[in-house]
């Protein structure tokens, strides 16, 4: 079919390295399009300008509402039959607007019970999750949206060869969307508030917007919305939001990938070109702030580290004043040699420091944040920040610091061109900022002509010494703390065999296949040995000028738990030849980065950057490594900081619950085999922890190589400035290994929170066997992979346990690893049992749905046919495979295999890993809200400290 009979009319900037093409439909509707065939595939976003600070201020929190509810379908999509669902639908809209005006509880729990009674039968029309079922159909990834102050936006990583069904979907989506299931996504929401009332980051953020932005929805409202609103939703104030702000000419089509432009706009105006555009889109109305003339505090109190946070007023990202920040936050912080890095990081003043813009349209803020080390109280952390703002404004820095901030901003710009995603989110950017493109293409030159004497003004301009918000975050009792309460809930109907009209055309559409390219690690890489006991593993960058250097090694923390501390701490050292801040200015200027990272089996150090400095950065970090003059006073004043660090661990959520899961898989000699105790800690010496790095270069390692370089060049690099001993030790690398689970237990670890989080595992010791990576594969797809998923559908849709919940069989990542079965859930402790209990149910009788598994297979076979792996990740992933014992991966045979699987072989898959196993369960909270009865029937319950979980 010829889609396209004239070239469209374009506009285009001259220079542009993404070669932008943006039509603007007749209706509004802007299409922001880059090609890139690094594979056949598009990353796309669709962005509205609407986020919180549109939503009606006695309604908050409608812009995320309505976020979520753009995925429940349309009247095509997700129903059986439209007009019968109708008929329910629309008496539910009526009951809310009854159910939000009464305030007697048992006036409210009746109504509540009715609304309920009817979402049930609607359910038994709708489909749930068919717009999932779709994006599965046509081999989208990345399922998801967001909701900020200032935009809503939608993204979808297609296949090339389904533009069409997406286009499809997308305006079917926009035009006739439908609320459905909204009593449960209202659950689903609710979690999500319980769930930002334990981060005080968020609290303490929310408490400044409040002063900054006095007469502005920034700092009135939020976009999650408040309590009361919440509780008391309207459908009527959603539609009449949508109506009124999801029209084209609000909207922008945002793609990157392996395309064609003129015929992707001829199928956006085929299905997005009839859309209704609205010519009176509110504007935003706001008065100016008034100027803030004295320093304004505010505390917070919870459950978290206390730290302390400083902000000012800025232009919005908007103006194109607020360019200059940019600059101003790199001269400030920047990781490396910035005035908070050199004065405050670098000297172990506090335990951590750092500057940044938080960009917003109408209006930033440029904050400060510091986490105070022991002993030291927030007034002198504020004042250790506020000393550094005083020499920006003095103009006490070098100028060397802003030509090197220009080519690290270059560094990044060319970084941010390798991935779609980064590509097309600079498009809705543009977009929600009403930047004329060009500006966009030539923000950086400007950024090029920016003088220290413009970056004096304007941090004189904005950040005096009187018109910043202070915040304090104490440790203590959130006095806020009003936690939604969970409604009684009927499980809806899922309908998993049910399909539209809709769904079953996608099904039956034919695209032209694109052929899958599974790398080849004999070709598509090359494997040298620069010296015996050093590999080389080579990738040539065919794209722009970045390069990669990593020296891997096969010692980690099973062979030392010291080695972390030692990588820390020579951050914080000198050479005989190179001050610290010599070393950091260096490595700055030269727009390259020094980064290590340590494992439980191996260690590595990195270096990375343009690749012309590469070689003179490595000269440095080898330098360093092995001509590190040790300082006991910064070894005490580091020790000190890094048990701090260890003692402020223990307040996040996330981190206790990362611990438990670790404690509950591999068990506490696991823990105390790779963590050092305080004692030990406190007792190492400066020699000790610079001869543990020193002696990394005795031994056998492994170097990858991703850059432009030729091989013959890289070569010549590493026997010029890389220093390995003459002789190398061989060092045999160490695995952990996964606990069986014999018998059933429960553990319980504290945390301070009405929210609970639950781990699920089991694991009999099956070793690797790849024959059955497809059918493992397949079941992760089926039924814990995503928001088509059993695990979604059963915790999240029909029940509304959870905002989140996950679910999947592991594989291992080396060849005597074990495979194990571990499962998710966080919530609040009143839906302990009864969240226990569903994922039970569906763990152990997997519900079976041929319709579901189809799409499954689909999916996953869209996914391998456009799956590219290029870059760097082909040296990644051939280590990998490597550890599993592969030759080549295992993708060809997952891709040859999966057709022919059927319902039958994931049952098996199921039976033979998951079903009716011994699992060990793990839960984190506040036990005294935990039904300990119910605890005990699943098995004996031992109540953990965080000492045990931490190993300190």
């Amino acid at each position: 079919m010829l889609l396209v009979s004239c070239t469209p009319k374009y506009e285009t900037v001259a220079g542009d390295p993404m070669d932008t093409k943006i039509y603007t439909l007749d209706n509004g509707l802007k299409v922001y399009m880059t090609v890139n065939k690094a594979e056949p595939r598009l990353q796309t976003y669709i962005a509205v300008r609407s986020g919180g600070k549109n939503d009606p201020a006695d309604n908050t929190g409608l812009a995320h509402y309505l976020e979520h509810l753009m995925f429940k379908g349309s009247t095509k999509l997700g129903t059986s039959d439209y007009e019968a669902e109708k008929v329910y639908l629309d008496q539910i809209e009526e009951l809310y607007e009854v159910f939000r005006t009464k305030t007697d509880p048992e006036e409210r729990k009746a109504l509540y019970h009715k609304i309920d009674s009817l979402s049930y039968l609607a359910s038994l029309i709708s489909i749930p999750n068919e717009y999932d079922k779709a994006m599965a159909v046509i081999g989208s990834q990345g399922t998801n949206a967001s909701t900020s102050n200032d935009v809503t936006q939608y993204q979808e990583d297609i296949p090339s060869n389904q533009i069409e069904n997406w286009a499809k979907i997308q305006a079917d989506r926009f035009k006739n969307m439908v609320i459905r299931g909204f009593h449960t996504e209202l659950e689903t929401v609710y979690e999500e508030y319980n769930m930002y009332l334990n981060e005080d980051s968020e609290n303490l953020l929310y408490a400044i917007d409040s002063v900054l932005f006095k007469k502005h929805p920034y700092g009135s409202q939020s976009v999650i919305g408040t309590s009361d609103h919440l509780k008391n939703p309207s459908i009527k104030a959603i539609k009449r939001q949508k109506s009124l702000m999801y029209v084209p000419n609000n909207t922008a089509i945002c793609v990157s990938g392996d395309f064609d432009p003129d015929e992707f706009v001829a199928i956006i105006e085929k299905y997005f070109g009839d859309w209704e555009p609205n010519p009176e889109i509110p504007v935003l109305q706001y008065e100016p702030e008034d100027p803030i003339t004295s320093p304004v505090e505010k505390h917070v109190y919870g459950t978290q580290a206390e730290f302390v946070a400083i902000s000012w007023r800025t232009p919005g990202s908007k103006e194109r004043e607020s360019e200059v920040g940019q600059i101003v936050e790199s001269v400030l912080n920047n990781g490396m040699a910035g005035l908070i890095d050199v004065d405050i990081n670098q000297q172990q003043l506090a335990l951590g420091a750092s500057a940044g813009i938080f960009s917003r349209v109408d209006y930033s803020e440029f904050m400060l944040e510091g986490a105070p080390k022991k002993g030291q109280t927030l007034e002198e952390l504020r004042d250790l920040l506020l000393a550094e703002v005083a020499k920006l404004r003095a103009g006490d820095f070098s100028e060397d610091l802003i030509e090197a901030a220009i080519a690290n901003i270059k560094l990044s710009d060319m970084r941010s061109l390798e991935r779609n995603s980064s590509r097309a989110r600079k498009f809705v950017n543009s977009f929600i900022n009403q930047h004329d493109w060009a500006d966009d293409v030539h923000k950086t030159e400007r950024l090029s002509q920016v003088t220290k004497e413009d970056v004096v003004a304007w941090a004189n301009k904005y950040l005096s010494d009187n018109s910043y918000v202070i915040g304090y975050k104490h440790i203590g009792k959130n006095p806020k703390n009003e936690k939604i309460e969970a409604p009684k809930i009927t499980p809806i109907a899922m309908n998993r065999d049910k399909q539209s009209d809709f769904l079953a055309e996608l099904q039956a559409s034919t695209v032209k296949p694109i052929e899958p390219q599974f790398v080849d690690y004999n070709t598509d890489m090359s494997r040298f040995e620069m010296k015996k006991g050093i590999e080389v593993l080579y990738k040539k960058n065919e794209v722009n000028d970045i390069a990669q250097l990593s020296f891997i090694f096969n010692k980690g923390l099973l062979s030392d738990p010291a080695l972390s501390m030692a990588f820390d701490y020579i951050t914080y050292l000198g050479t005989e030849t190179r001050s610290l801040q010599d070393i950091s200015m260096e490595l700055y200027k030269l727009a390259c980065n020094f980064s290590t990272r340590v494992g439980t089996s191996n260690a590595q150090f990195s270096v990375s950057g343009l690749s012309e400095n590469v070689g003179k950065a490595l000269e440095i970090v080898e330098d360093v490594i092995l001509n590190a003059v040790g300082d006991e006073e910064i070894l005490a004043q580091y020790k000190s900081d890094l048990l701090k660090s260890r003692a402020d661990t223990k307040y996040n959520q996330s981190s206790c619950n990362s611990a438990l899961r670790t404690y509950i898989t591999y068990g506490p000699e696991y823990i105390r085999k790779t963590t050092l105790t305080d004692a030990q800690i406190k007792a190492i010496s400066s020699d000790e922890l610079l001869s543990k790095v020193k002696s990394l270069l005795g031994y056998e390692h492994v170097v990858t190589y991703y850059g432009p370089a030729g091989e013959d060049e890289v070569k010549a690099l590493l026997e010029s400035s890389h220093k390995a001993a003459a002789e190398l030790e061989h060092l045999d690398k160490l695995y952990p290994e996964k606990l069986e689970t014999p018998a059933p237990a429960v553990y319980i670890a504290p945390y301070a929170s009405r929210q609970f989080n639950y781990i699920q595992y089991t694991c009999s010791g099956e070793k690797y066997n790849p024959k059955d990576d497809p059918q493992i594969k397949l079941y992760n797809e089926y039924f814990g992979g995503g928001m088509n998923t059993v695990v979604f559908q059963e915790m999240r849709e029909a029940r509304a346990l959870a905002y989140s919940a996950n679910a999947s069989l592991r594989t291992p990542s080396q060849l005597n690893d074990s495979y194990s079965f571990n499962a998710t859930i966080g919530s609040q402790n009143d839906k302990l049992q009864i969240a226990v209990e569903a994922f039970d149910e569906i763990i152990n009788n997997m519900p079976q749905s041929d319709k579901s598994f189809e799409i499954a297979k689909t999916s996953m076979e869209g996914v391998l046919r456009t799956r590219r792996v290029i870059g760097s990740q082909v040296l990644t992933n051939y280590l990998n495979d490597r550890e599993l014992g592969l030759n080549e991966p295992t993708d060809r045979y997952v891709f040859e295999t999966i057709g022919s699987l059927t319902m039958d072989d994931l049952v098996a898959t199921q039976q033979k890993y998951v079903k009716d196993r011994i699992y060990t369960y793990g839960l984190l909270g506040d036990a005294s809200g935990m039904d300990m009865d119910f605890l005990r029937s699943l098995g004996p319950v031992k109540f953990l400290t965080l000492e045990d979980i931490f190993g300190y």
